[in-house]
């Protein structure tokens, strides 16, 4: 079946793919969506709400520490006071006005065992690995993935008044990278770590104010972590090499399981674009580009619903669900992003709202 995809909004926002292929999006569970964009040294921050209400221009903009760092996972706090920066070397707290708020040191990403630094914070080593953070939706505490000068990879749970280390949790990781996704349920966050060709990790864990309780999926997964449901129901993964989607609960227990259309593979650009609907893109193939394109499902069987066609013809690239209906694509050509929402066609007739 086809799904018409009708256009709701479009701006222009340079830079703006990183929002679409990536995870710079932020504040969904906590009433303030926004894109945090990197360029120029600086990190920008965007509120979609009020970018397509007409309102130009970033909220917030933040100068990056280690202007030669381009790599790292960032964060800004709920009320937009500070961002956390995950940096090569430390993980570190920037007020808008570009003061240090606090640093938490670690060791160095640089994957030379043993290689000296000259003294200078800025100096950047080779290699791109990198960690991530994430501020909980209430803004106490900074999740953070670093490595530590064992050159071991920790989780760690700061205060995020001062960078004060609360918690932190082994990890037996190699990482590329990783990326945190925060619950909506205000208590859990989400771990995914990448490895390369060696695979993918996933971690939960809650933090209560005390501690810190965790627990480790991996035994059975090679899955990137995707999104997780608006209420509550589970989240949604994407095997490594996008054979198929899954739907878990909390505990990792998998609830339903949907297999690429067309002989196809899922992309990791998917999540719920409201309760009761996901968006899945699939890979395009250099063979058969046709495979490429987006996807409705049913949000608890993972049944697809059908094909999304646009006004203008296919879009194969990333989409960024909003989880309020509507979903979003990116324009690299023009620099536009555009919004969208779905309504099911059955036999060439508009019927209700997919």
């Amino acid at each position: 079946m086809s799904i018409t995809a009708q256009l709701r909004d479009s701006v222009r926002l340079p830079g703006g793919e990183s929002l679409v292929n990536g995870f710079a999006f932020e504040g969904r569970h906590c009433g303030a969506r926004r894109a945090l964009l990197r360029g120029g040294g600086r990190l920008e921050v965007w509120d979609l709400d009020r970018l397509f209400a007409g309102e130009a221009g970033a909220v917030a903009g933040f100068a990056a520490p280690w202007p030669g760092w381009e790599h790292g996972g960032h964060s800004v706090s709920p009320d937009g006071a500070f961002a956390v920066f995950s940096g090569q070397r430390a993980v570190r707290a920037v007020g808008v006005g570009g003061e240090t708020v606090w640093e938490y040191r670690h060791g160095c990403w640089g994957p030379e065992l043993g290689h000296p630094h000259s003294g200078d914070e800025q100096e950047v080593c080779r290699g791109l690995e990198h960690g991530s953070c994430r501020v909980s939706d209430d803004g106490r505490v900074v999740w953070a993935h670093v490595i530590g000068d064992d050159c071991l990879e920790y989780w760690v749970v700061l205060d995020a008044a001062d960078g004060r280390e609360l918690a932190r949790l082994p990890l037996d990781s190699a990482a590329a990278g990783s990326h945190h996704l925060s619950h909506p349920d205000g208590i859990h966050m989400g771990l995914s770590i990448g490895m390369g060709q060696d695979g993918i990790l996933l971690h939960w864990a809650r933090w209560d104010g005390e501690r810190l309780t965790a627990w480790d999926l991996n035994e059975t997964m090679d899955r990137i972590l995707a999104d997780v449901h608006p209420g509550h129901r589970g989240y949604l993964t994407v095997e490594h090499y996008g054979a198929d989607l899954r739907l878990h609960a909390l505990d990792g227990d998998a609830l339903a399981t949907a297999v690429p259309v067309a002989e196809a593979y899922w992309d990791y650009g998917c999540g719920f674009v409201g309760a009761d609907t996901i968006i899945a893109s699939t890979v395009d193939g250099a063979e058969d580009p046709d495979r490429a394109g987006h996807w409705l499902l049913d949000a608890r069987s993972l049944e697809v619903r059908g094909q999304v066609t646009y006004p203008d013809g296919p879009a194969t690239g990333c989409v960024r669900p909003l989880g309020d209906g509507t979903w979003l694509t990116y324009d690299g050509r023009t620099g536009t992003l555009h919004r969208w929402s779905a309504h099911r066609v059955v036999i060439g007739r508009p019927d209700s709202p997919a």
